[in-house]
């Protein structure tokens, strides 16, 4: 079944309320989508919503490129069987910009899902049914964030990951509270989107040696990732690479010097499904297990990393709540949430 014709369109989304992290204050989501029409009708959908920081890649780049003559000539004609080998052309072309090859790649696979009738994940070959999402609290004060966490726990959250990175005895104060408050019903993640120095993380620990933490995400800037190994291995293997990660190479790194016990994947920093599954190969090598994450975004590109993820026997933390707080969305979920469980509805592609 050959393409038919491609589309690239911008939607600027509110969130239903703005939130801190370590370096800046977010209220809407940019977020491009791509569509691919096949002959017979079919349409397959790709979504981004880049962050510059991590990435260098903008929103406007990612709609420039994908409305780019290069993309709908090449398309245009070819055959959805050979996705894979479209994947292919275009991480050559479009190495620099992961956002615009995630948008490509989810479209594609998601196309080619709906042509033979078959869930993505199945075609991988699923590892899991349903797993716990974290939902995320901002960085805030005690107060908000104890109200925060009773709403979330009205709605039948279980896990919380709080941004932390400014202030680790703040940050250390909100998360004992936490845990003060709500006794063991909460899993507690944090994140510090490279805010702390090894005296301020090593700060942070004293003061939580007390509170269970599952995990700390990206403690500092990958420049100083080094300085890690100032920690024990038990440390280590609590430490989620984020911002470190970006592509295959670095998780080799990564794996070969021992950093991180957990790599953390976002379909928006490596480029989709398929930088994805190449980066989870390396970690099953080194036994290191897998958190997939997301920046704020449309449900379909959601769900095309809750497909990654339950195709990867490795996977072990999900942190996919991006949709969540968006004022609105256009397009139709394929995940299913219930009670803080992620699970995959029944259909072809995503």
């Amino acid at each position: 079944m050959n393409i038919k014709s491609v589309k690239a369109y911008a939607e600027l989304i509110p969130l239903k309320k703005p939130y801190t992290i370590a370096r800046e204050t977010i209220s809407d989501a940019e977020i491009i989508f791509f569509e691919i029409t096949l002959s017979n009708g079919i349409c397959g959908r790709g979504a981004a919503n880049p962050d510059p920081e991590v990435i260098g890649e903008t929103a406007s780049q990612t709609l420039e490129n994908l409305s780019s003559d290069r993309v709908s000539d090449y398309l245009k004609g070819k055959h959805i069987r050979e996705f894979l080998s479209h994947i292919a052309y275009f991480r050559k072309i479009y190495a620099r910009f992961p956002a615009t090859l995630a948008a490509l790649d989810i479209a594609l696979h998601d196309a080619f899902g709906k042509w033979i009738e078959l869930p993505i994940v199945d075609f991988y070959g699923r590892h899991h049914a349903k797993m716990l999402t974290s939902v995320t609290i901002g960085i805030k004060d005690v107060a908000e964030t104890i109200q925060e966490a009773k709403e979330y726990k009205e709605q039948g959250f279980k896990v919380l990951k709080v941004k932390t990175g400014l202030n680790p005895e703040l940050d250390a104060e909100r998360v004992t509270r936490l845990n003060e408050t709500f006794g063991d019903y909460f899993t507690i993640r944090v994140d510090a989107n490279e805010g702390y120095s090894a005296d301020d993380l090593d700060v942070f620990l004293k003061l939580t040696s007390s509170s269970p933490l599952e995990l700390i995400e990206q403690p500092f800037h990958p420049k100083f990732n080094t300085e890690l190994l100032k920690f024990p291995e038990d440390v280590r293997r609590k430490l989620a690479a984020d911002e470190s990660l970006t592509e295959a190479k670095a998780a080799f790194e990564i794996a070969r010097d021992g950093l991180f016990g957990i790599f953390n994947i976002k379909l928006m920093k490596c480029g989709g499904l398929v930088s994805a599954f190449e980066i989870a190969n390396i970690a099953k090598q080194a036994n290191i297990d897998l958190f997939w994450g997301c920046n704020d975004e449309s449900d379909l590109s959601i769900s095309a990393a809750l497909h990654a993820a339950f195709a990867c026997p490795n996977t072990k933390y999900l942190d996919l709540d991006g949709s969540f707080d968006l004022l609105e969305d256009y397009k139709e979920s394929g995940f299913i949430l219930q009670q803080g469980y992620l699970s995959i509805q029944s259909k072809p592609g995503f």
